[in-house]
């Protein structure tokens, strides 16, 4: 074989070479919790386009929603996340605490303790609030019929639990036993408690069971934008908790399908001014400065509780939520 012919099959390998390498398409898991479909569906997007002017390759992002508690047991029995963005810090602690699949420090490795946006918890009623329903206190009344997801899947719903049982401390002169048996009324209330947040809008919109809906505002929001507001009102209770829902890459996984680089600025990118701005028009609440502001009037004021008055989620967890905590304690006698 001639020089030139070698040299015409070498151009030839590399450009097929080079024409493979821009064919191959990243691809990305997001194991996220029930919510944030719309979020996503909107920022995947974004995050193509902005992925491709900068580096020239494709990635398409698949998403697996569910209740965040569940999906993060989903992780750890296999199911190959290259990141998570689930409802609060405990859930993305135990891909740490049980298979060392992350970092211990993963939440100081994004801005904002690794939470991009907040959110609260608020009340969805039905058009005309007909049980005249303006804060917790209503809810928790005989004959009032609640939806609210389980807290043993659900991070949404261990937020609205926490939500309900801040304002009762707050009502109660910090009397415990005062603020377990208000939450117990308010789960002897619920007519069902589905596994996620998402299942309980469905029972509650689609379905039409219960009075009143405990849900994610930008839940509630996006409710009142689908099926308008001569359909449903959204009623703002005096106090709530400040919701912080957390991202992380999932090492373990990136570094095994060689897409550690890609997924970490997928959460990067969710701190961008355009990503920000898909994050008020969905109803969540930018953690920018700027663009917060831009979208503040969406929101009603309200008191915002800390997850750090119950000593953060370890301690809420254990005490509330682990198996014969204070939750199961109530459930088990309501029935």
């Amino acid at each position: 074989m001639n020089n030139r012919v070698k040299s015409v099959l070498a151009l030839l390998v590399l450009g097929f070479s080079a024409y493979t390498a821009q064919a191959a398409e990243v691809k990305l898991l997001n194991v996220s919790y029930d919510p944030t479909r719309e979020l996503y569906k909107d920022y995947n997007t974004l995050f193509a386009k902005y992925w491709k002017a900068k580096t020239g390759d494709d990635v398409s992002i698949s998403q697996s929603h569910g209740g965040s508690g569940k999906q993060a047991r989903s992780v750890l029995e296999g199911l190959e996340a290259d990141v998570v963005t689930l409802a609060l810090a405990y859930d993305i602690d135990q891909l740490y605490e049980k298979r060392k699949l992350i970092p211990e420090n993963w939440q100081s490795l994004f801005p904002n303790n690794s939470s991009p946006y907040t959110s609260t918890i608020v009340l969805l009623v039905r058009k005309g609030n007909p049980l005249h329903i303006k804060d917790w206190y209503d809810i928790v009344k005989p004959g009032v019929s609640v939806v609210t997801p389980n807290p043993k899947t659900s991070g949404g719903a261990r937020w609205n639990y926490l939500a309900a049982w801040s304002y009762a401390l707050k009502h109660n002169n910090n009397d415990e036993a005062a603020a377990q048996a208000f939450v117990a009324r308010l789960y002897k209330n619920a007519a069902v408690l589905d596994t996620g947040a998402r299942g309980s809008t469905t029972t509650f919109i689609e379905r039409e069971i219960g009075d009143v809906l405990i849900a994610w505002e930008n839940e509630a929001y996006l409710a009142l934008k689908e099926f308008g507001p001569d359909k449903f009102e959204i009623v703002t209770p005096s106090l709530s908790i400040l919701a912080e829902p957390p991202v992380a890459v999932v090492e373990d996984v990136a570094r095994k399908h060689g897409t550690t680089e890609v997924a970490t600025e997928y959460l990067k990118h969710l701190y961008s001014k355009e990503a920000q701005e898909i994050i008020g028009k969905n109803f969540y609440r930018p953690t920018d400065p700027e663009i917060a502001a831009k979208y503040a009037k969406n929101f009603k004021p309200l008191e915002l509780v800390k997850i750090d008055s119950f000593g953060g989620w370890g301690a809420a967890q254990k005490k509330h939520f682990a198996d014969d905590g204070v939750f199961d304690k109530i459930y088990a006698a309501g029935k």
